[in-house]
């Protein structure tokens, strides 16, 4: 898990080097219990370049064992503040995930929230694999688009694993697994609200609006969690009594 904020995000797409991709993750109680069961899912969080603490319960953990001021860097508000500030700097995005009408708000809700903005491509993938010519297909058009920013909204892990797998199709772009972000700031789903967030109650709500399919996620993972975090955090004050 990366010790960072959003500043230093934007500041590295910014400074993102030329000949490689760069790679962030925003990662939540279900990353970190995914990755647990996954190896595949692990060894994908543990290339990436970025890997932020997206979930508050993550941001409690770096805060108990050693980064006392790390601050949330969650997806959504992440790309709605680099909309803003890549229109300052020419940026240019291409959108890759949900459906055709979601897209479709996204577009409507980045030029609202960023007037000026240069969306230069997206494309909603089909529900199934890609044969290898659709998937080339696409890596041609984003190459094409000379996009700075690629936002992917495919949902964990299916975008993490995407990200890294044509990682090295994609030199010079910025590819940023933001996961429901396009839900939210196209306004398909309702976003908790702050104070719901800024308790780590943000999964109770997004239980309560869609029971049937988070069930299982979050009354697994939750408590799963919770010992794995006691445990860290418990370990690294013995570390500390021991110096």
């Amino acid at each position: 898990m990366s010790t960072t904020s959003y500043a230093e995000v934007l500041e590295l797409i910014d400074a993102r080097p030329r000949d490689r991709a760069t790679v962030f993750a925003f990662c939540n109680v279900h990353s970190v219990m995914t990755a647990r069961r996954d190896p595949q899912v692990r060894a994908t969080l543990e290339r990436a370049d970025v890997a932020t603490p997206d979930g508050m319960p993550l941001v409690w953990t770096l805060r108990r064992t050693g980064a006392p001021d790390q601050p949330r860097v969650y997806g959504p508000d992440l790309m709605e503040l680099a909309l803003p500030y890549g229109v300052e700097r020419d940026w240019t995005h291409y959108l890759y995930g949900a459906t055709p009408e979601t897209l479709a708000s996204l577009r409507a809700a980045a030029e609202r929230i960023a007037p000026g903005v240069r969306i230069v491509g997206s494309h909603a993938p089909p529900f199934r694999p890609l044969a290898p010519g659709e998937e080339a297909e696409v890596l041609a058009d984003i190459r094409a688009s000379g996009a700075d920013c690629v936002w992917v909204g495919l949902g964990m892990p299916k975008q993490e694993l995407w990200v890294d797998r044509v990682r090295d199709e994609l030199p010079g772009q910025a590819l940023l697994a933001v996961g429901a972000a396009f839900d939210l700031l196209a306004g398909t789903v309702p976003q908790a609200p702050d104070w719901i967030q800024d308790r780590g109650l943000e999964w109770a709500y997004r239980l309560w609006r869609e029971p049937r399919r988070l069930w299982r996620r979050y009354l697994l993972n939750n408590p799963a969690f919770l010992v794995l975090m006691a445990r860290q955090v418990l370990a690294e004050g013995w570390r500390r009594r021991a110096r």
